[in-house]
């Protein structure tokens, strides 16, 4: 008989077939977490919707209350004091032509573009480069602002984006392995309650389908949906 590897084990202890409560879940990916790097915490949502249809789209920004977990580089276009703000706020890149011209030759390391309004006429030269990415600023998200240091400070701070893909999936972070498990509930029930709130007029039936919870090496855990309060 093959003797199962110590991770190996671990996983055997998931029963993929069984829908577990949240915090069931979040205790069974942290001991699954195992990895030589701290793990983020993921979850999978299958919408009742298809995006296809512009009143169907799913998208929004959640303010995690513990945090991402993760270090996220800002970009941010803007001129004068509204750059001056941006810098003072921690934004890691500050531009306006001269931050065009990096990105169309390549240089892309900040993960959130943030713009003031003025800027638009400048960022929309780059919709073929940064919309496939998901990185274009879009007012409805908050990242077409006057108030340029709060964005930067959001983002920083925890602040994760979301949007449906094509099939009507949703992805997202939600943390990392290292948090503690009260932290990691925190910031779902916030995820939840966002994605819960953002259901588009034109879903109809079953909005939350399907939830699974797993870690970045680990194994998908789904959810009982009993236990999430709109889904």
């Amino acid at each position: 008989m093959t003797k199962l590897s110590k991770r190996e084990q671990t996983f055997a202890e998931i029963d993929r077939e069984k829908f577990y409560g949240v915090d069931e879940a979040i205790s069974l990916i942290k001991k699954n977490a195992t990895a030589k790097f701290d793990e983020t915490v993921e979850l999978a949502l299958n919408l009742g919707v298809d995006p296809r249809h512009a009143d169907q789209m799913v998208r929004g920004v959640v303010n995690l209350p513990k945090g991402s977990g993760k270090t996220v580089r800002v970009a941010v276009f803007a001129k004068g004091a509204k750059a001056d703000e941006a810098t003072a706020a921690g934004a890691d890149i500050v531009g306006a032509e001269d931050l065009m011209q990096s990105i169309t030759d390549g240089k892309m390391d900040f993960d959130r573009v943030i713009a003031t309004p003025d800027m638009m006429g400048v960022v929309g030269r780059l919709g073929k480069v940064l919309g496939p990415k998901g990185l274009m600023p879009n007012p409805k998200l908050g990242t077409v602002t006057m108030d340029v240091a709060k964005a930067v400070t959001d983002a920083k701070s925890g602040q994760v984006e979301f949007r449906v893909e094509k099939a009507g999936i949703i992805h997202a972070g939600i943390g990392k392995a290292s948090f503690t498990e009260g932290d990691i509930r925190a910031n779902f029930d916030a995820f939840m309650d966002a994605i819960v709130k953002a259901k588009p007029s034109g879903a109809k039936g079953k909005f939350v389908k399907k939830v699974a919870m797993t870690s970045t090496m680990g194994r998908g855990v789904k959810l009982d949906l009993e236990e999430i309060p709109g889904a």
